[in-house]
């Protein structure tokens, strides 16, 4: 559904009169029916990914297409669901009419469009905030009215950028479900966020950007399989496992327990040496996802 080839956007400063690369050679593509997040540190490209997707930018190399049209081309004909980093609305607006506001932009037909803001504010939790003013919401409710405006329309392309931002765990959680609800074979949904655990949960694919470039994909279950990754171990007893598992190294102050660094693959034969030696498990954890592991390593690398 969606394909940056070789795509980059280069900017020239103001001040200096120097150019200043945000992307470069990005080579993407997203199939309808995925989930794909986005990640990397401030600066790595993100925001200029979705302003290329959306057609806000043109790139400056390469090309970026939506079902072989230009962004702008494919966002007026079909429309997206867009959840922007900060939301930001007019503040005298109250919930209900800026909801009922944004139905209209978002193309919902006038007979559906009362039904569908009521179903959006109970679906969010916010029919309670229905009347009070945009300038009166916490930063969190403020969060779930935007994402009840990339909601709205019935979009087969969903963007969201940072939508945990502001959340509390309970509704952090809920939005969970709300994704695993917007999932559908026909959809593509776009995740940009820095909660690297998130991504875990939610995305089939996660593309890592660094310094504007997209640095490593990593997929549920193969991709960071050679990368090393923290464990903790915890056995019975207090021996030296030196021997069964090499550069184990003691954790201070909690008898029996060791980290070892290691990929999956190395750990899961050392353990069962370790086992087969008679060792008593008591636990064994990975200290950081395996997705903040391949983060880690990518943007090291």
């Amino acid at each position: 559904m969606i394909r940056f080839a070789q795509a980059g956007k280069t900017y020239r400063s103001l001040v200096r009169r120097r150019e200043i690369t945000a992307l470069a050679g990005l080579d993407l593509e997203i199939a309808r029916g995925e989930v794909v997040g986005i990640a990397g540190p401030n600066g790595a490209g993100k925001s200029t990914l979705i302003s290329l997707l959306l057609g806000f930018l043109a790139p400056s190399e390469g090309s970026v297409t939506l079902e072989g049209l230009a962004p702008r081309r494919y966002v007026e004909r079909h429309g997206v669901g867009y959840l922007t980093e900060l939301v930001n609305l007019p503040g005298q607006w109250r919930v209900q009419d800026a909801l009922h506001r944004l139905a209209i932009l978002a193309g919902v037909p006038a007979a559906a469009r009362r039904g569908r803001v009521a179903d959006t504010m109970a679906r969010l939790g916010i029919e309670e905030h229905a009347t009070k003013k945009i300038k009166q919401l916490s930063k969190g409710n403020l969060q779930r009215v935007g994402l009840g405006q990339a909601l709205l329309g019935e979009f087969d392309l969903v963007v969201l950028d940072e939508p945990t931002h502001g959340l509390d765990p309970v509704w952090t959680a809920r939005f969970r479900d709300i994704v695993v609800e917007l999932r559908r074979p026909d959809r593509a949904i776009l995740i940009a966020s820095h909660n690297l655990d998130e991504l875990e949960m939610l995305a089939d694919r996660v593309a890592i950007l660094d310094h504007g470039r997209l640095q490593r994909v990593v997929g549920h279950a193969t991709e960071a399989s050679d990368a090393s990754v923290s464990w903790r171990l915890v056995l019975e007893g207090d021996d030296d496992i030196g021997a069964a598992m090499p550069g184990a190294v003691p954790i201070a102050g909690r008898p029996g327990s060791w980290r070892v660094l290691a990929p999956r693959a190395a750990m899961s034969r050392q353990l069962a040496a370790l086992l087969q030696s008679g060792a008593v498990l008591v636990e064994c954890v990975p200290e950081q996802g395996r997705l903040a592991s391949a983060f880690r390593e990518a943007v090291r690398q």
